[in-house]
């Protein structure tokens, strides 16, 4: 018997990753990618060019018009809520850009939705999927770190003109986006944590910092997380890292327990990476400092192999009629802790998160 294609479609395409994710679906042999909608034409003709794929104005008139199983959405985060409401009462399962919404009751809207319409509802933190990333969580997991106490992430990309050259400059807009880059790239690393600890953050410091003078959002964000399990979070989230800075990325994560610690700095783009372990533990053995390295799978799209195995997953997912490993409840929570960073640095005081 042949295994059902699911039909996506692409809703908003003045973002940064849609068309990086044709190669994704195209490899899949699970989905099909039937048609898409910008409010700008120049977009909607490019995309037909590329991809051969029809395009609508609205989004609205495509619902109206094509038959889909599943919808990408990459609208300003703003927007992201009606067109994944839409969907979902229409028995459409949605993958929602993150962080879903400029708000989190807007994700919990979204998320009561598709709970009653019963589909899929997911977004695509796939710092989840990476092979360093997994391996960090099996050394955690197995206590060889210990009680863990200090964790430390730093995302910086820039700069504000790849959302411009990328008709994305509504990420600018704190109107439309909900705010800077805690909003657009803090969010991985907030929800990689929960994951990679197992713990939720419970109160949080922050700081927000606005170096450019065009536009109504700060370009660069820090916060201290505390976890339930007492480990603490610092995070260093930025728009301002040199055009001269490989791949335009500075990424770093570290773990740090009673017993050892875990030093990572993605290579974006890199294909070689490399985590080193130090630890006390005894199934260490004579080997107390191990340095491992990993060569990761070369794919064409968005993100490489890690954007792949999302878009097999999320189409297995559905036709299996499984829960997703990242889930509307994680997005939800990912923003209530951005949304509590942002209290603390305009009331310079420790917040407490609001689940």
């Amino acid at each position: 018997m042949t295994e059902k294609i699911l039909k996506v479609a692409i809703i908003g395409l003045g973002h940064l990753h849609p068309v990086t994710y044709m190669p994704h679906f195209a490899a899949c042999a699970k989905t099909q990618v039937v048609a898409a909608s910008d409010q700008l034409a120049e977009l909607r003709d490019d995309f037909t060019r590329q991809f051969g794929v029809k395009t609508y104005a609205d989004w609205r008139e495509l619902l109206e018009k094509e038959q889909i199983d599943l919808a990408y959405i990459f609208l300003p985060h703003c927007d992201m809520d009606a067109a994944a409401i839409a969907c979902a009462e229409r028995g459409i399962h949605v993958v929602v850009e993150k962080p879903v919404a400029s708000t989190a009751a807007k994700a919990e809207a979204i998320a009561a939705a598709c709970a009653k319409a019963n589909v899929l509802f997911s977004t695509p933190y796939l710092w989840r999927f990476h092979p360093v990333t997994r391996k960090m969580k099996e050394v955690i997991d197995s206590g060889m770190l210990g009680r863990i106490v200090g964790c430390e992430g730093r995302c910086a990309a820039g700069g504000l003109h790849r959302y411009i050259d990328g008709h994305s400059e509504w990420m600018l807009d704190k109107n439309k986006s909900g705010g800077g880059p805690m909003y657009n790239l803090g969010v991985h690393w907030i929800d990689l944590y929960r994951w990679l600890l197992d713990s939720e953050i419970t109160k949080v410091s922050g700081k927000n910092v606005r170096v450019n003078q065009q536009y109504n959002i700060e370009d660069n964000s820090f916060a201290i997380a505390e976890f339930a399990s007492g480990a603490t979070l610092a995070l260093d989230i930025s728009y301002t890292v040199p055009d001269s800075y490989p791949y335009g990325r500075d990424l770093y994560l570290a773990i740090r327990g009673t017993e050892g610690c875990i030093n990572f700095a993605p290579s974006f783009e890199g294909f070689e990476q490399t985590m080193m372990i130090c630890s006390n533990h005894p199934k260490f053995g004579g080997a107390p400092r191990q340095i491992i390295k990993f060569e990761l799978e070369k794919v064409p799209g968005y993100c490489n192999s890690l954007g792949l195995e999302y878009v097999n997953t999320i189409a297995d997912d559905i036709l299996n009629g499984k829960k997703p490993f990242i889930g509307g409840d994680d997005a939800v929570r990912v923003l209530r802790v951005v949304e509590a960073i942002y209290e603390a640095a305009q009331t310079e005081r420790t917040v407490a998160v609001k689940y």
